[in-house]
């Protein structure tokens, strides 16, 4: 700091030998370090239109992922890095200003104390101090926090990045600005406030002539930004009003439930779902160790409306739970049972660790897919676990390979299956099915960037719709919901004859009833499959993968692999042989039932009886961990 008091020392010398007036020395002084950090100031308002210009894509994410704030962190910073936004750029000017007023501020004490330099300004002495002097020189603090004020009022309605501001970081900014500046006035000689106040005012300058240059508007779609930032705001009103009803209605329930969690001594088996949707995948276990132990299934859900609070007046031997996600954070951190179970991945990664009270604690990771882990979820999504049951023997291998590549400590893989396949090929197979005379297509595309309705869902519409095939496009609810004028675009082209735009999913799910199922990369593929054993058209639109880093294990995942033996994959470039390849599957149907029938063995641990082999686990792992505390192990 010595370095940079003598360096800006030399240059205030150099403009007052120039001058010959200090206070036209200081306005000199302030004018050439704009200059010099012009080129900075040039980067950092690009930069700024950077982000306004990306902003709309911020907004579709927030409203892609509402709700899933990991996720929508993660595709903002892709987004940043693919444009070359650089999020800190905008602190840059205001940590050298703040350097510059620290080099400013030992410069004037030299000078000062410099008998050779006269600090008068007219009729003012600029080495005076207001707060060792009085309140007659309070007009000093004054005029540097109106400077400030100034600042702040143009760059709010003039500079393109802080004028996108929400009116609480307007404000903000401008209430700590005007404070630091009065209090930099009062306590700092009045050279110091003129500087500030001359940065002030030649950086409103600055801005208005960066403007005229520039011209944002050349740059920024304000009409699609406030198409994005209205579609947003209509979301976040809705997500508002539930947040305030659920405050209002479940505060104290979470409270209580919390309380009555941490009463119960000597728990033993804790199962934690996400919300309601979650049970189907601990369904099958539950039934088989409520129905074979006695057992109490401690149950936390984070959803209030959980259906298992309904259970819970059914059996006494389950004992649920409302934690919401916050709560849920300390609850996790004291844990005191012997197993946790979940579905939920990155434990430890992010907010939900392991517990803090004991360490002997087995957490058991349940899947909720077929697919391949280590394409499908992020990067160490698993590290942390002690147990983990796979649905096949990629899983296991994907782990495995996993461990050795990263050097991890070794988990314990159960060789477990997919209860929620198992339940739903037999409830598939004990209701009747009416052999569809005209043969069903139906086309279901996952939710992620590019899928089939993004990039060619037309394409195959074009190429099916003269064919004697009733064809029903079943949309993600997210993509109903946010593309609500397109689907009325695609309901007025295709929906009559043989073509059916499903919006409204009150309906009975067609899924299985199908002949043919086309997709692209959604999980509803591998139910589809092992469930009614019929062939699938799979598209190859973008893959999506969570784990950048997944090519490093060498496995392929299943998601490629079993593509071309459950139907057949097209390219985007050989839509041409949509209707060929169509009517190749439904012909050859009763090929891919045997074949998928032996994959189904090949691939999932267990067919039948995945849940009961969990259940088990559980068991045996629950009855070892009592014999050992019982023997003072």
């Amino acid at each position: 700091m010595s370095y940079l008091y003598f360096f800006l020392g030399r240059v205030m010398d150099w403009c007052y030998e120039l001058c010959r007036n200090y206070g036209l020395a200081i306005i000199l002084f302030t004018f050439l370090s704009k200059i010099v950090l012009l080129p900075v100031s040039l980067w950092t308002y690009m930069n700024s239109i950077t982000m306004i210009k990306i902003q709309p894509d911020i907004n579709l994410l927030k409203i892609k992922y509402y709700g899933q704030k990991d996720t929508i962190a993660e595709e903002q910073a892709k987004l940043f890095k693919e444009k070359k936004y650089h999020p800190l750029a905008s602190t840059i000017p205001l940590i050298i200003q703040l350097f510059l007023l620290m080099g400013v501020v030992g410069a004037v004490r030299a000078g000062i104390d410099n008998p050779a330099i006269d600090m008068s300004f007219g009729p003012v002495d600029l080495g005076l101090v207001p707060s060792q002097t009085g309140v007659s020189l309070i007009w000093s603090p004054i005029v540097a926090g109106f400077s400030a004020w100034i600042l702040c009022i143009a760059q709010n309605a003039s500079n393109v990045l802080q004028s996108e501001q929400s009116k609480y970081n307007k404000y903000g900014t401008m209430i700590f600005s005007v404070g630091l500046s009065l209090y930099l006035g009062w306590y700092v000689p009045i050279a110091t406030a003129l500087y500030w106040i001359c940065s002030n005012l030649m950086a409103v300058l600055q801005l208005y002539i960066l403007n005229w240059i520039i011209k944002p508007r050349k740059y920024v779609d304000y009409e699609e930004l406030d198409k994005s930032r209205k579609t947003l705001a209509e979301l976040q009103s809705i997500g508002k009003k539930k947040r305030e009803s659920f405050f209002s209605e479940n505060k104290r329930r979470e409270r209580k439930d919390y309380k009555r969690f941490f009463s119960v001594v000597n728990k033993h088996l804790v199962f934690y779902s996400e919300s309601n949707g979650f049970y189907k995948y601990f369904k099958g276990m539950i039934e088989y160790l409520l129905e074979h132990t006695n057992i109490t299934i401690h149950y936390i859900t984070s959803d209030p409306n959980d259906s298992i609070f309904e259970m819970e007046q059914m059996n006494p031997k389950i004992r649920a739970y409302y934690i919401g996600e916050n709560r849920l954070i300390t609850l996790m951190m004291k844990m005191d049972a012997d197993m946790v179970v979940m579905t939920m991945p990155d434990l430890e990664n992010y907010h939900i660790k392991r517990s803090y009270i004991r360490d002997d604690v087995e957490y058991v990771f349940v899947q909720h897919g077929v697919g391949s882990n280590n394409m499908g979820m992020r990067k160490g999504c698993m590290d942390h676990f002690d147990t983990v049951f796979c649905a096949g023997p990629h899983q296991v291998e994907e782990i495995r390979e996993t461990e050795k590549v990263y050097g991890l400590p070794q988990k314990r893989l159960v060789e477990a299956g997919y209860p929620l396949i198992d339940e739903i090929r037999e409830n598939y197979q004990a209701s009747s099915h009416m052999v569809n005379e005209r043969k069903k297509i139906l086309i279901a595309p996952s939710w992620q960037d590019q899928n089939i309705i993004d990039s060619c869902l037309e394409d195959i519409l074009d190429a099916l719709r003269d064919k004697d095939y009733e064809i029903i496009v079943r949309p993600h609810p997210q993509e109903v919901r946010l593309k609500k004028e397109y689907m009325e675009v695609l309901k007025q082209k295709y929906d009559s004859g043989n073509v059916i735009i499903q919006t409204d999913f009150t309906s009975n799910n067609p899924v299985m009833e199908a002949d043919l199922l086309i997709t692209d990369w959604s999980g509803i593929s591998w139910e589809y499959a092992f469930t009614t054993y019929k062939p699938i058209l799979f598209i190859d639109t973008p893959m999506k993968v969570m784990n950048p880093e997944y090519q490093k294990i060498d496995t392929i995942p299943l998601n490629i692999l079993l593509r071309d033996k459950l139907g057949k994959s097209l390219k985007l470039d050989q839509l041409n042989e949509v209707s060929k390849t169509v009517d190749y599957l439904i012909g050859h149907r009763a090929e891919y039932s045997a074949q998928i029938e032996a994959l189904t063995h090949e691939y999932i641990f267990n067919p039948g009886s995945s849940a009961e082999v969990g259940a088990k686990y559980i068991i045996g792992s629950l009855q070892e961990k009592i014999a050992k505390k019982g023997a003072g192990v």
